[in-house]
């Protein structure tokens, strides 16, 4: 059952960065406060990295408790541990590094010289595993109902590493599938699937940058998933696009109210 986007605009991508620290700032806090913990799935590039820098700027990231929050990741580039190109690497850097997190609730995706070597199946399916691991009973699946589930969008539609018309956004059995062949380098990568993504309680996808318009809007407009597979990446309760206004620039100003900030 897929939600309807919800879209908010902001002015430029430092706006977006931080309007939407601070709202995830509160999800997460809404969480603990409910249930004593709160999971999280991040996303790499510009976007990602941006919310992540702001958050660590942000002088209410001491409302999270930080040793009560699951990390995890939407997609990695299968590269050795360490690597400046791996999401997790640049988490670090960004955020990941400055606040107390229990090591033992960020879960990274594999690298490629880790206990699988070389082969992405496995390390998928290692990961597939470590989600099935931390679901529990009410999550009614075999990954946890994320809290929020974060996607940069890129300029082809893309999200994590679900590229248009290459097998893995057609996976609709498994949750973690190794990628081969993707279009931007590194060729080789881990990714959540659609079925994975869509267990999240919320779904926001953040794109900023004229260089994300037409992906916007084509995503936006009832573009099958196999084409677009930002179109196919939607959360149970509620489905956020968060955009620049150069990002929504292609967007007709029906599907949005006019910037607040």
């Amino acid at each position: 059952m897929s939600t309807a986007p919800q879209l908010v605009v902001h002015r430029d991508k430092e706006l977006m960065a931080q309007a939407a620290a601070a709202r995830l700032i509160t999800r997460i806090v809404d969480a603990q406060s409910s249930r004593g913990e709160a999971s999280v799935v991040l996303t790499g590039g510009r976007n990602g990295n941006g919310l992540l820098a702001a958050l660590a700027a942000a002088p209410a990231r001491d409302a999270i408790d930080w040793s009560r929050l699951d990390l995890w990741w939407g997609d990695e580039r299968f590269l050795p541990e360490g690597d400046p190109d791996r999401n997790v690497t640049q988490a670090r850097e960004a955020l990941l590094d400055a606040v107390p997190l229990d090591p033992k609730r960020v879960h990274a995706m594999p690298a490629s010289d880790g206990p699988h070597g070389s082969d992405v199946e496995a390390a998928a399916a290692a990961y597939a595993a470590e989600l099935a691991a931390a679901a529990g009973p009410e999550d009614h699946g075999p990954v946890p109902v994320f809290d929020v589930l974060m996607l940069g969008v890129g300029p082809d539609t893309h999200v994590a590493s679900l590229f248009p018309e290459l097998p893995a956004v057609r996976e609709t059995e498994r949750t973690v599938v190794g990628v081969h062949g993707a279009p931007k380098p590194p060729p080789t990568r881990v990714t959540l699937t659609l079925p994975a993504i869509r267990a999240a309680r919320e779904v926001w996808l953040l794109a900023a940058g004229e260089d994300k318009a037409e992906a916007a809007a084509i995503a936006l407009s009832g573009a099958g998933e196999i084409q677009a597979p930002a179109a196919g990446a939607y959360g149970r309760t509620r489905t956020l696009w968060l955009l620049d206004a150069a990002a929504a620039s292609q967007l007709p100003r029906t599907l949005y109210p006019p910037a607040t900030a």
